[in-house]
């Protein structure tokens, strides 16, 4: 478990410090640029988590056919799956770039900050296909067990992230245009690198790398469900982003701060998850129930400790990780007081991500899909109302975060819980 949980730890947490990079350079260019930040990645973000089931369901699908002893047949599925992210990458990169505009309206942003969101989606469109690619790839490697290759390529990406980041936007005085196209530069490389190491892989087993359209529209088949769970997931994220940015641009520039937190966490979290996937879908696919139930049991209560140790530094730590990202004073008490229940619910989360990755990785991808919309159902009053109520001032943004991890994540811990507990998902063979 921890061979396959601590390269990916590595992996998650070096995509998230794609934001974060992004976040502390553009944040030093203004307010209005932040705000603007905020709702482009957010878009950009759901965008690609839309996406997340190309990894997801490829990693349950190669994980159970080789557990089941048929490896070509793992790597066909795996290969099929990367042709279909490269087609949706090409669509969605034409189509986010002639609907940017209507996407960030949509939102309610104010003019300068509007502006600013156009211009870092359109620079970061063109790695769209990188972006799915590496999603993929990365699904084919989790599900082979492979997560130090995964782990090699994110942080070789960060790193270059950084550097373009602080050269186009500081040094070829690009603003926030050269922070989206340094973003779009390094995904395309790291699907380059991670589609080639695929390659190689499938042909050493004997699969061939040529498309099958029956294989593709298998893999959207199997995706589906999950998409629609993410689906519900990422309209609770946009909803969220909308309550921040009727509450002011304060609230919503705070909101970019510590929603780039609560994924570094997130994303750290969910290294359980992924070696769950893997491990629960390879046992599956044995017929070794009682190991499926020990994975279980160990994950989850690793996911809470994580959770509660995690929290308790980002809870601590507000005041201090504020002025990193801005120097508004009203955006790093807002950023301060956030970070508290963000903290201190962050324990729920981690639960959520395990069982999450317990559930996708035995394929219980229509259970997570029904589940996701009640999920959704139950959050929407809380999150709609909150501009209606909640008094002016610094902890409006705190206010927020309650809804968000107490009541969203509460609520997703209840449903996946209950699900866990039976043996409805607990289906063997490949």
């Amino acid at each position: 478990m921890l061979a396959l949980a601590v390269p990916a730890l590595g992996a998650l947490v070096a995509e998230p410090l794609f934001t974060l990079v992004d976040s502390a350079v553009v944040g030093h260019l203004g307010t209005p640029e932040l705000a603007g930040l905020s709702l482009a990645s957010t878009l950009l973000i759901t965008l690609v988590g839309l996406c997340i089931f190309l990894a997801y369901a490829t990693t349950a699908q190669v994980a159970r056919l080789s557990g089941a002893g048929r490896e070509a047949e793992a790597m066909k599925a795996g290969i099929d799956g990367l042709w279909l992210a490269l087609a949706l990458g090409v669509v969605l990169a034409v189509a986010l770039v002639a609907t940017a505009p209507l996407a960030v309206d949509a939102l309610g942003a104010q003019d300068a900050v509007g502006q600013h969101a156009v211009t870092y989606l359109r620079w970061s469109a063109p790695g769209l296909p990188g972006m799915l690619l590496v999603l993929a790839t990365t699904g084919v490697l989790r599900g082979l067990q492979d997560t130090r290759t995964p782990l090699v390529v994110a942080t070789a990406g960060a790193v270059l992230n950084a550097v373009l980041n602080v050269v186009l936007v500081y040094g070829a005085g690009l603003g926030i245009a050269g922070s989206g196209l340094g973003t779009a530069v390094t995904q395309l490389l790291m699907g380059a690198v991670l589609v080639a190491r695929v390659a190689r892989g499938a042909r050493a087993r004997g699969a061939s790398l040529r498309p099958h359209v029956s294989g593709i529209g298998a893999s959207a088949r199997a995706g589906a469900p999950l998409l629609v769970r993410t689906v519900s997931l990422r309209a609770a994220i946009l909803l969220t982003v909308h309550a921040a940015t009727a509450l002011g641009p304060v609230t919503l520039a705070g909101h970019q701060v510590v929603n780039s937190l609560w994924a570094l966490a997130a994303f750290a979290l969910d290294a359980l998850a992924i070696a769950a996937q893997a491990l629960i879908g390879h046992a599956l696919g044995a017929g070794d129930v009682a190991r499926v139930r020990a994975i279980l049991r160990r994950t989850v209560q690793w996911g809470a400790w994580a959770g509660a140790a995690g929290g308790l530094v980002l809870a601590a730590a507000g005041w201090w990780l504020a002025p990193l990202f801005t120097a508004d004073p009203g955006v790093r008490v807002a950023v301060a007081l956030a970070m508290l229940p963000c903290g201190l619910l962050m324990p729920l989360t981690g639960v959520v991500c395990v069982l999450d990755g317990v559930l996708i990785g035995a394929g219980d991808g229509r259970y997570l899909a029904w589940v996701g919309v009640a999920n959704l159902v139950a959050y929407v009053p809380f999150v709609l109302t909150l501009p209606l109520w909640v008094p002016d001032g610094g902890a409006r943004l705190a206010w927020l975060w309650l809804a968000w991890s107490g009541v969203f994540m509460g609520v997703r811990t209840l449903t996946t819980a209950l699900r866990a507990r039976g043996a409805g998902w607990l289906v063997t063979g490949a």
